[in-house]
């Protein structure tokens, strides 16, 4: 029975290409059942149809960064050596400024034996030590300071329309601070920044609405 059926489906497959028209080719059903099914000929039919559609992003996109309260800028770092009994230890210190830009600066230390560490540090002392300028609604300040820290010696003075003009670690203090228009200078031959901040702070304590 098998070999009957054999020679009869063999019979048909002949008759069907006899009965084909000349310069065409006889398609088998189990190609174009596969092709309505998505596969089979893989060159035929469009492939976007077998693409599965993007999926939408949930949420509405990235969240939007809150902004700190203080701006910070590190204005010296130095890794510290201590020598002990079993060999020596390093550390960092980290002075740092922060301000709002809107007359409250601070200026801070931290030491610790990782940088980022030493750097919260930094920040908390500079916190705890804040202080807020008097200036008026022009962001200026109303006479001049001066002030003397250690070896460093800071004079400050107001200057309308000639914007900032300092130097070293006191230029930064007054930017955080957001001070305008003003003239600072160095006194002292003193290149610690970080006496040079603390400095500008007690110089613009001075100050008087």
């Amino acid at each position: 029975m098998q070999e009957a059926k054999t020679v009869e489906e063999t019979n048909e497959t002949v008759a069907t290409v006899a009965d084909a028209p000349a310069g065409e080719t006889p398609t088998s059903d189990a190609g174009t059942k596969g092709n309505e099914r998505g596969f089979g000929n893989r060159r035929g039919g469009d492939r976007n149809d077998r693409r599965n559609p993007r999926r939408p992003r949930r949420g509405g996109g990235r969240e939007a960064r809150v902004r700190p309260e203080f701006d910070q800028k590190i204005i010296s770092i130095r890794r510290v050596t201590r020598v002990m009994a079993g060999g020596r230890r390093f550390s960092f210190s980290v002075a740092m400024v922060i301000g709002d830009k809107k007359g409250r600066v601070g200026v801070g230390i931290g030491k610790a034996g990782d940088t980022q560490l030493a750097i919260e540090k930094a920040v908390r002392d500079a916190k705890k030590h804040m202080i807020t300028v008097p200036m008026d609604e022009h962001s200026r300040i109303a006479h001049d300071v001066e002030k003397k820290l250690s070896a460093s010696r800071v004079m400050i003075m107001p200057a309308p329309g000639r914007g900032l003009v300092a130097g070293s670690s006191a230029r930064t203090v007054l930017e955080m601070a957001g001070v305008k228009d003003v003239t600072a200078k160095l006194l002292s031959r003193s290149k610690n920044k970080l006496n040079n901040a603390r400095a500008t702070i007690e110089a613009l304590k001075l100050l008087k609405a």
